[in-house]
């Protein structure tokens, strides 16, 4: 059976990395990263998508919450997947979330390498705001540094994507 793919460009990618739900390429690792109590899963997407356990933040969930107004419950870990691309104002969000997670808490994202992935560049794909990779999320965290430690920063996997973690010091 041929593998379904899209041409982008004079580029060529599987199909099923244009169908959402990124997070679950990515999950098993995040379940190692991410625990604790009160988990927040920001953007989310689909019930069945959401990190196990969390509270899930979606703008679809037509309710007061949003990446930028969390509840008022102290969260043990925020975690997103493909979501920091499509915010108006990424590195603000950064803070809320900050300010939300208790001391030790953990930060994990998910997000897509628009250095090797050009399908995901804003000007390709125009819900994306920001170009993000490795790159900008190593200078966010190196400028950052008496905020987070234990910083984690992956390069491109198999899905042209990336992981990024830290700790709230």
């Amino acid at each position: 059976m041929p593998i379904e793919t899209v041409v982008h460009g004079s580029n060529q990618y599987p199909l099923f990395t244009t169908k959402g739900n990124a997070a679950k390429y990515i999950m098993e690792f995040a379940k190692e990263i991410v625990k604790g109590g009160v988990i927040y899963d920001i953007g989310y997407g689909k019930d069945e998508w959401k990190f196990p356990g969390a509270i899930g933040i979606d703008l679809k969930d037509g309710n007061e919450y949003d990446a930028m107004h969390l509840p008022d419950a102290p969260a043990d870990a925020v975690f997103n997947s493909h979501l920091f691309e499509h915010l108006e104002r990424p590195y603000e969000a950064i803070d809320v979330w900050y300010e939300k997670l208790k001391v030790g808490g953990t930060l994990f994202m998910y997000l897509p390498n628009m250095d090797t992935q050009s399908y995901h560049r804003p000007w390709s794909n125009r819900k994306h705001l920001h170009w993000v990779s490795p790159h900008i999320m190593r200078m966010y965290f190196n400028d950052n540094k008496d905020k987070w430690v234990n910083v984690f920063i992956s390069e491109r996997d198999a899905y042209d994507a990336f992981t990024c973690f830290a700790e709230k010091i």
